[in-house]
C-alpha cells in the first residue's frame, strides 16, 4: 500500500472499494469490506489535503472516541465521547476483536 500512496508503483497493486467515508476533524476512516471474509478500516491524517499518515485495520471493530475531558456543565446525561463506530453489515455474525483510537 505504501507503494501505491506515494507513487512508487507503476501499476494498481491495491484496489477498494469503500462503502462509507467520514471526515473527523484532520482525519477520514474510510470503511469497506472484500466479500464476507474480510472488513477493513482505513484511518487516514490529513495536512493541507495530503495523506501524512495511513493506518489500516482488518477484521477489527473499530471505535473512535475523543479523550478530551469535557467539564460537567457540557457533559449531558447520555452523552458519549463516541466519534466513530464500525458498521460490517455483512459480518454482524462473526466475532471480530475490538479496538479504540483515541483522539
Amino acid at each position: 500500500m505504501m507503494r501505491v500512496l506515494t507513487g512508487e508503483s507503476t501499476y494498481n497493486e491495491f484496489e477498494f472499494e469503500p462503502r462509507s467515508i467520514s471526515g473527523i476533524g484532520d482525519r477520514v476512516i474510510v470503511e469497506g469490506y472484500e466479500g464476507a471474509s474480510v472488513y477493513w478500516v482505513h484511518v487516514w491524517s490529513l495536512n493541507n489535503g495530503a495523506i501524512t499518515q495511513f493506518r489500516e485495520y482488518f477484521n477489527t471493530w473499530l471505535t473512535v472516541r475523543e479523550l478530551r475531558p469535557l467539564s460537567r456543565m457540557v457533559r449531558r446525561r447520555g452523552s458519549s465521547s463516541t466519534l466513530w463506530r464500525s458498521q460490517p453489515r455483512d459480518l454482524f455474525k462473526r466475532s471480530l476483536p475490538a479496538l479504540v483510537l483515541a483522539m
